[in-house]
């Protein structure tokens, strides 16, 4: 069976690797849209003309399910998404849910694109499971670009995660799948102060259940 992976630029990548560890069996297709990114500072009107496209053409290919990889697509355009298409989805989105249920300090750390931050899905998030949770949001805008130029500014992300640790946060959500790949670099940075937390393990799973149901 073919499974779909798409993201923005490389982050996708991590997802894919994670899928093909845990699901041998599925032949993973996996498409960016790298000439576009990054997706986290541009609107979802002009985001949905880019990928479209896209997922006809996984869908062409054979895919039976696609998985978006990509949190501003999920939190601005899944449900478009799923209304213009006939496979189902697996979407990843911020972690708010599992953040607010492991902190302590009750305080918390978002760290996503402008644009995710900005969808009313991601509103939402906040709404149902962290009424009762200071959710800090660093600047991580220039992140995606960073990390797809493999130009990443050490002292920058270090200035973000020790700035929102200094005001309390035990849980930092890594809320763009291009994170992943500095995931190791911000535990590090966090040095036991708080937790990192990132979905492609929920994603897998959900990608599971949803494979089971395909006739």
């Amino acid at each position: 069976m073919k499974v779909g992976v798409f993201d923005s630029g490389i982050g996708g990548l991590s997802v894919v690797r994670a899928i093909e560890r845990d699901l041998p069996a599925i032949e993973v297709l996996f498409r960016n849209d790298s000439e576009h990114m990054p997706y986290g500072t541009k609107s979802p009107a002009e985001i949905y003309t880019f990928i479209v496209p896209i997922m006809q053409s996984l869908i062409d290919e054979g895919c039976a399910v696609i998985v978006i990889a990509c949190n501003t697509v999920t939190t601005t355009l899944i449900k478009e998404l799923r209304a213009a298409f006939t496979v189902p989805f697996v979407a990843v989105e911020p972690m708010v849910k599992p953040a607010a249920r492991l902190t302590t300090s009750k305080i918390i750390a978002v760290c996503a694109t402008p644009t995710t931050l900005a969808s009313p899905q991601y509103a939402l998030l906040k709404d149902m499971y962290a009424q009762n949770i200071t959710v800090l949001e660093p600047d991580c805008s220039d992140w995606a670009s960073m990390i797809e130029r493999q130009q990443v500014d050490n002292e920058a992300i270090s200035n973000r995660i020790n700035e929102v640790i200094d005001a309390g946060v035990d849980v930092i959500v890594l809320g763009c799948t291009h994170y992943h790949w500095i995931e190791e670099k911000i535990r590090s940075i966090a040095n036991g102060r708080a937790s990192v937390i990132q979905p492609e393990a929920a994603l897998v799973r959900q990608l599971q259940r949803v494979l089971s149901t395909l006739p």
